[in-house]
């Protein structure tokens, strides 16, 4: 779908902050899943760097990703970010290519 708003956050725990941030971090599937214009939310995590994590999210569109940022289980995350995080959110928008492998 042209209009969908695809990305990957990338997410890096501070020292001694893997699991808590792990644990914050899942909480944010269900109630994002449940989102009208969520497509899919899915939480990875390197096998190399540990207390790296990578949440691959895909919206309807733009404004369904902006949903998401004003719902209460984001600002309830984004209120912890300070002290789980090491750096910044990092945010890819990436843009479809190919055709879904089937």
């Amino acid at each position: 779908m042209k209009n969908q708003f695809i990305s990957e956050a990338v997410l890096k725990a501070r020292e001694g902050k893997r699991a808590a941030l792990k644990e914050a971090l899942l909480k944010l599937i269900n109630p994002t899943r449940s989102e009208p214009g969520c497509l899919y939310y899915i939480l990875f995590e390197d096998k190399n760097n540990e207390g790296t994590f990578y949440m691959r999210e895909a919206f309807r569109d733009k404004a369904a990703f902006e949903f998401h940022t004003e719902t209460f289980h984001f600002k309830n995350f984004a209120a912890q970010m300070d002290s789980l995080l090491e750096e910044p959110i990092q945010l890819i928008e990436l843009a479809q290519v190919s055709d879904p492998e089937m």
